[in-house]
């Protein structure tokens, strides 16, 4: 069986919310409803800390002076008392380098480093040695890594190109986003025989329970910013090997992944998790950047039945009873 990462020092592990950020009528942040969903989800016991700015928040979409507002906003609210990783994701590497500098000054707690979008298209280990170099340089905060879905083409990091970032100083631990339970499964090998240290955090909200099974230090996703508890309650039951636990927690958290990432049309999980969260209450408005746009009424009511779905409590027998 794969052993967890194995430096006892490193503080990433459990879960970690990756939020989206509220946006009032105008489009501006809202500030109120992101400081009390950040309060809300900071109150929840497992929730070990966030990713602020990464993909659920519109980081592509929105200005860097904004991104640092909103890093602001969240030190503020629940810096004290949680961890607060924010993201970085931009073209240019020398913009990568100096927002990460300016999350710096804020005294964020860690970066997430994303591979820029145009890597897509053409990229190679030397480019993303290059840039990731950069921002560690450029800072002395812990760094963790994106690795990116099987079918966003070179964003996906090859095995030589994760072998090389996860020995790059200060690496801690990796978003595994590969969405694919062999890729997952392989990386999670290659860094456990590489950088032993480093952290491999899920990221494939539809198998996370798969994933856990495999091995794993804990999750980043923006599921944790909707429904935090089942999550929590999964990790934990996989760690303890009562399976029938963690596949009641499966069966919560399944019908709500499926509503939020892949159900047609594609390309409106930040619409969609917003739109939770307004039907929760703990956001006013549930508008997105453009160039996305909102949820249906036909996708609101999905997404209210898959929420009441893992809101539900019976449970089954506990392995203890069952034996």
């Amino acid at each position: 069986m794969l052993k967890p990462a194995s430096t006892a020092e490193n503080p990433y592990r459990g879960v970690f919310a990756s939020t989206p950020c509220p946006l009032a009528a105008d489009g501006t942040i809202d500030r109120q409803g992101l400081v009390r969903m950040l309060g809300h989800l900071a109150d929840q016991p497992g929730i070990r800390g966030f990713l602020i700015n990464g993909h659920a928040g519109e980081n592509i979409a929105m200005p860097l002076d904004d991104q640092i507002e909103v890093a602001r906003i969240a030190m503020d609210a629940v810096g004290a008392r949680s961890r607060i990783m924010v993201g970085v994701n931009a073209e240019s590497t020398s913009v990568a380098a100096a927002h990460a500098a300016a999350l710096e000054a804020l005294g964020v707690d860690s970066l997430l480093v994303f591979a820029p979008g145009s890597w897509a298209a053409a990229s190679d280990t030397e480019m993303a040695v290059t840039h990731h170099r950069a921002v560690v340089e450029a800072t002395g905060l812990p760094i963790l890594l994106f690795q990116a879905a099987v079918h966003a083409a070179r964003l996906a990091y090859s095995p030589e190109t994760l072998a090389a970032l996860v020995q790059l100083p200060r690496v801690m631990g990796i978003k595994e986003g590969s969405w694919e339970v062999a890729a997952y499964e392989a990386n999670l090998r290659l860094v456990r025989d590489r950088a032993p240290g480093v952290t491999v955090l899920g990221s494939g909200d539809e198998h996370l329970f798969t994933s856990a099974c495999v091995g794993s230090d804990g999750a980043i996703v923006s599921l944790a910013s909707v429904t935090p508890e089942p999550i929590v309650q999964l990790l934990a039951a996989v760690a303890a090997g009562d399976l029938a636990e963690a596949r009641f927690w499966h069966d919560r958290i399944y019908p709500i992944a499926r509503a939020i990432y892949a159900d047609p049309p594609h390309g409106r999980t930040n619409a969609r998790l917003k739109a939770c969260l307004k039907l929760q209450g703990l956001i006013d408005h549930d508008g997105v950047l453009p160039p996305a746009s909102g949820v249906t009424a036909t996708e609101r009511t999905r997404l209210a039945e898959a929420l009441e779905n893992a809101a539900v409590r019976t449970r089954p027998p506990s392995k203890s009873a069952a034996e």
